[in-house]
């Protein structure tokens, strides 16, 4: 029996554990009228970036940064202009996204996860916040509670 594939195999998943390997992988998808787009992917060292090419060559990207309990993405449009999302506390019970437009206004999204429920707040760029709260789940009586800028509903189930 030939252990050389064997051996080479769990030599790269060791020295992947070293140092990440990264790979790219490119698509292109050519229409009807011959006109092409094309993405390239490379994913890698904690990080993906996606570049999009149009059939007119306008170019958009996608940048990921992952990391323990989250990632931070952010994306280039073809004009220049940006937006980004960062999402933090994956894991803890306590998960907090931020996105920013490419106006530059923010909105943020925190939740809090405990036993028999969460609470969810949301703000937006004008500083409305609206928040859903779950309490007593897995007990047959849970209450949610919704309230934000127009008032409050409580609904029981």
């Amino acid at each position: 029996m030939n252990r050389l594939p064997v051996i080479a195999a769990a030599l790269a998943l060791s020295t992947g554990m070293v140092q990440a390997q990264s790979s790219t992988t490119t698509t292109t998808v050519t229409g009807a009228n011959g006109q092409t787009a094309t993405r390239t992917a490379t994913r890698g060292n904690g990080q993906t970036n996606v570049t999009v090419t149009g059939p007119n060559g306008q170019t958009a990207t996608r940048t990921t940064d992952h990391y323990a309990g989250g990632n931070s993405t952010t994306v280039t449009g073809p004009n220049g202009q940006t937006a980004s999302r960062t999402v933090t506390g994956r894991g803890t019970g306590d998960v907090n996204v931020t996105a920013t437009g490419p106006n530059g206004q923010t909105v943020t999204r925190n939740t809090q996860r405990y036993a028999g429920g969460n609470s969810t707040t949301v703000t937006g760029p004008n500083g409305n916040s609206a928040n859903r709260t779950v309490v007593g789940r897995g007990t047959g009586n849970a209450v949610i509670t919704r309230s934000g800028p127009r008032g409050t509903v409580v609904r029981h189930r």
